[in-house]
């Protein structure tokens, strides 16, 4: 194996890190904006927010998305 390969290889895992960083990142910003003092009456069958479990859902078919494509 020569360097251009590993090189190559390194560098694509650690873009793909940070755009998942990010990614993840600015859903949970999404989730958070708009947010009151008090917390927002539970959605039937989840645990926060109407937001956050949309950003969660988001997440989990970006994952099935990525699972796809492989």
């Amino acid at each position: 194996m020569n360097l251009k390969k590993i090189v190559t290889m390194v560098s694509r895992v650690l873009l793909l890190k940070g755009v998942h960083w990010g990614i993840k990142k600015g859903t949970q910003a999404v989730a958070k904006r708009g947010k009151t003092a008090t917390p927002a009456a539970p959605v039937a069958g989840g645990h926060g927010s109407p937001a956050r479990d949309a950003a969660k859902r988001a997440r989990k078919a970006a994952a099935v998305t990525r699972r796809i494509g492989r």
